[in-house]
Parts: C-alpha cells; structure tokens; sequence
C-alpha cells in the first residue's frame, strides 16, 4: 500500500515540477535570458569564423610555399641526372677500338 501512495506522490510531485518549469522557461525574464545567450554565441560565432579564415590565409601561403620548394628541388634534382647522362656520354664516347694508353 505504501509503494502505491509512494508513486502517486512522484506523480504528482513531477506534474507539479513541470508545469511550474514550464511557466518559469516561458517567462519574460527567462525569453530575456535566451536572447542574450543566443546574442553572446553570434558574437563568440563571428569572433571564430575570423580566426578560422586568418588560420586558411596562413595555410595557403604555407602550402603555395611548399609547391615553389618542391618545384625548385625538382628541377635540381632533374639538372642534376641531365649532367650526369652527360658525363656518362663523356665516357662512352670513347673509341673501343683504340688501344690503350698506358702511362
């Protein structure tokens, strides 16, 4: 018996609870609360988005940094395997029929 009077009273204590949490959320003075949250987050939201588009400048730059580098070394990685073909040509050019030179 005691368990039934027990849930009722939750019941009812829950019913109470709520209706009065819902006058207090939907009061002036809680609506005024909300406005301004919602007004604080647009401005932390603004203050954000400004560092995140000077963080993607700096990312740009880096990465169009890094290109030019790898393009340099490319092209002297590229010089450096003409000159050696070039010296391998050298050395090739020789003439197999000759007879050595002995010094």
């Amino acid at each position: 018996m005691k368990k039934i009077y027990k849930d009722i009273a939750v019941f009812v204590g829950g019913t109470l609870f709520g209706s009065a949490g819902i006058k207090l959320l939907s009061s002036k003075d809680a609506k005024n609360v909300y406005t301004h949250a919602t007004a604080a987050v647009l401005r932390m939201k603004d203050t954000v988005m400004n560092t995140v588009d000077c963080v993607k400048e700096n990312v740009g730059d880096i990465l169009a940094s890094a290109e030019e580098i790898n393009e340099k070394r490319a092209a002297e990685a590229e010089a450096a395997a003409v000159e050696d073909a070039d010296i391998e040509v050298e050395l090739t050019d020789e003439d197999p029929t000759a007879a050595p030179v002995e010094a």
